[in-house]
């Protein structure tokens, strides 16, 4: 108030006071009003006479009306945030006065503020051709960040209505994928903070941030970041090696610590993933921060982002096929509560059975209910039996219905849902049946018996002929050995019924083509981005690699009557575990033709001959 009522110091300036200068402009004499737009262009003005020119500014916002558009749009342009505090405060005094008299120049404001969400952009030219981006060290960036949210909540305290014109302008100003790295991150970061202080925006600016991260996502499919990180590695072991042939010398300590940090790097090699990979971060830790209040969890708080993310999942992430990372928000923000992790199973429940929805969202449902249960560790085995309980049930119902049917043959098109369902429960049979037969073995033995996987396997719709060859064979080695059910009989007759597909190759050649019949993926497959994994790897269940032992020991059936003592002989095998083993899981349909390095969560298609 003092500053605001101390009159303005005396500057150097042309014309005479600025309602003078705008009166005459509006009979027509416009020298007095060239030369004023002329001093508020200039380049070298100094911070007291922007003072000085605001201050009348917003004694005089009456007459900026929609005719004086040219002369706002200059003082939107002029350069106020690496100013003085006083010229800070003085212009933002002036844009509160602006849009509650003239609300008509409300979304130029906007624009103008949004501008500031990511680092000015710097001029750096290389032999002609411009290469400037807005990667720059500016010390105060954050300082320059923190004043333009303070603007934008002035903005909004005064127009009520500026959510719904902010909106569109946050879209359109959302930097290109291509932009560096650190321009993403700062415009996503400002994103969210919009939402702590317009909570009304939330849920659109959650939408347009995962649709941006998605884009990014399948764009980097998880088999190139591998390809790049292989191909990296490897650079940098030749890199290695002919340094130390050719120098044999000792090395000072400061080049060995820096060699040290550079092979250590969290950087990725592909530069998409690298973009998405910080992002993933920002997204993880705002989850984190707004679920808590002085580290301990908000329940309310934590409902309200559920709702919101749930929302986004259903609009964006369920019907987008492929996508490895982005949907770990959902996972990641479940292993706060148990609750929320069952209330999104059966969400995904309510959409896998529902037959009014399509048939491929059903399908995806399945997925990642299967995916769910296997990878969460925070799920406890009793909500995993429950689960499979429900699955099991409705899969029996379904059955009924079909086999008196004229459907009652093996089709993708007429039974996708049912046979996505099966391949769930296989899935998390695969990845969970040493914690249901854990501790007692005929309880637990006698739980999975109960289930009647013989009558699944056996029914007209054949399930193993669609599933996953990978997913079968486990599922057929461990029902064997604790002889549930006998599979390969079914396995040997859909080989011989196999046909395979064949068509023209570039040359003229006939290549053998292997299809994926349910076109399925596991959505919860091993996380290969390098910082954000971090926040998920706690909560994450690793695929333990089968030992030759424990192959042959998958091949040996559990007799009858095992005592309570000889139980424990079994179950000394521990639980999958993530101490540093390299991780593989059952999640290729072509996995027998890839490489070891290259697949990650793939087991090899046939590893477990039948007898």
């Amino acid at each position: 108030d003092e500053f605001l009522s101390s009159p303005p110091r005396k500057t150097v300036r042309f014309g005479g006071t600025l309602a003078d200068i705008l009166v005459k402009y509006d009979k027509g004499e416009t020298t007095d009003f060239e030369l004023l737009k002329h001093q508020l262009s200039d380049p070298d003005i100094k911070d007291a006479q922007i003072i000085n020119w605001l201050h009348e500014f917003r004694a005089s916002v009456v007459y900026l009306t929609k005719e004086l558009e040219q002369l706002v749009t200059i003082l939107l342009k002029l350069p106020w945030l690496r100013r003085s505090q006083e010229v800070v405060e003085e212009y933002l005094g002036f844009l509160g006065n602006l849009v509650s008299a003239q609300t008509v120049h409300l979304r130029p404001v906007l624009r103008m503020i949004i501008s500031h969400f990511v680092p000015p952009r710097i001029t750096i030219r290389e032999d002609d051709v411009d290469i400037s981006d807005s990667d720059d060290d500016d010390e105060n960036l954050s300082e320059n960040f923190n004043t333009c949210h303070r603007a934008l909540q002035t903005v909004a305290r005064y127009v009520p209505s500026t959510p719904q014109f902010l909106m569109p302008i946050l879209v359109e100003n959302f930097p290109f994928i291509n932009k560096s790295e650190r321009t993403l991150e700062c415009y996503v970061h400002n994103l969210l903070r919009v939402t702590v202080y317009l909570p009304t925006l939330r849920l659109q600016i959650l939408e347009l941030i995962i649709e941006k991260l998605l884009k990014l996502d399948v764009s980097t499919p998880q088999q190139d970041i591998e390809d790049a990180e292989e191909t990296a590695n490897n650079s940098d072991s030749e890199e290695k090696s002919t340094e130390e042939g050719l120098f044999d010398m000792e090395e000072d300590e400061e080049t060995k610590e820096n060699k040290t940090v550079s092979f250590s790097s969290e950087r990725m090699a592909h530069p998409l993933a690298e973009r998405l990979d910080i992002l993933m971060t920002i997204v993880f830790s705002y989850i984190k921060d707004t679920c808590h209040v002085n580290g301990k969890l908000d329940i309310n708080n934590t409902k309200d982002l559920y709702r919101d993310l749930v929302s986004v999942f259903d609009k964006l992430i369920l019907p987008t096929h492929a996508s490895c990372h982005v949907q770990y928000f959902m996972f990641y923000i479940c292993s706060f509560k148990l609750g929320l992790a069952e209330a999104f199973l059966d969400h995904l429940w309510k959409k896998l059975h529902d037959p009014n929805n399509p048939s491929v969202i059903r399908q995806t449902a399945g997925s990642y209910i299967g995916s769910f249960l296997a990878r969460a560790k925070f799920i406890p085995i009793v909500t995993v039996k429950a689960c499979l309980d429900l699955l099991v049930n409705w899969m029996h119902k379904y059955i009924d219905n079909q086999d008196m049917g004229s459907n009652a043959y093996c089709d993708i098109a007429l039974h996708g849902p049912f046979y996505s369902t099966c391949q769930a429960v296989f899935y998390t049979l695969i990845f969970r049946h040493k914690q249901l037969l854990d501790g007692n073995l005929r309880k637990g033995l006698s739980y999975l018996q109960s289930l009647n996987f013989e009558r699944i396997v056996m029914c007209q719709l054949n399930p193993l002929k669609i599933c996953l060859p990978s997913i079968v064979n486990l599922f057929a080695a461990i029902t064997r050995k604790y002889q549930l059910v006998f599979c390969y009989t079914i396995i040997e007759r859909n080989n011989r019924q196999f046909i395979p597909v064949v068509r023209s190759g570039t040359g003229g050649d006939l290549v053998q083509t292997c299809t994926n019949p349910l076109d399925s993926f596991f959505p919860f497959d091993p996380y290969v981005l390098k910082r954000s994994k971090k926040t998920i790897d706690p909560f994450y269940q690793f695929w333990e690699e089968l030992s030759a032992e424990d192959l042959e020991d998958l091949k040996k059936p559990v007799k009858k009557d095992t005592s309570e003592d000889e139980d424990d002989d079994f179950l000394k095998g521990e639980t999958p575990q993530n101490d540093g083993v390299v991780e593989i899981a059952p999640n290729s349909y072509e996995s027998n033709t890839r490489s070891p390095v290259s697949s990650i969560g793939s087991p090899p298609d046939c590893f477990v001959q039948c007898p």
